[in-house]
């Protein structure tokens, strides 16, 4: 999951640090971050659009999609919302 370290431009990719993870997008403005424990996603996650916008939430338990995941319409409205068990959906 860690690979590239730095964009061409000199920006990171991501950084580590304790178990925060934190990826970024060329322009330095943060894309996504959240626990990473074991080289895997864990706990809930924020993903951000290149504006800076909150764009989904999710929640990872080794890795895989686990509980909520909820995804935000350009008004920071709910525009998708599902629940997941195990990296499945939930019915």
């Amino acid at each position: 999951m860690l690979g590239k370290q730095h964009y061409a431009n000199g920006q990171k990719v991501y950084e580590l640090i304790g178990d925060i993870l934190t990826y970024f997008y060329r322009n330095g403005k943060i894309k996504a971050e959240g626990l990473f424990v074991d080289n895997m996603m864990e706990g809930e996650w924020k993903f951000y659009k290149q504006t800076g916008r909150l764009w989904k939430v999710s929640n990872f338990t080794n890795g895989e999609k686990s509980d909520s995941y909820i995804r935000y319409d350009t008004d920071d409205n709910i525009e998708y919302e599902e629940d997941f068990l195990n990296g499945l959906i939930a019915r």
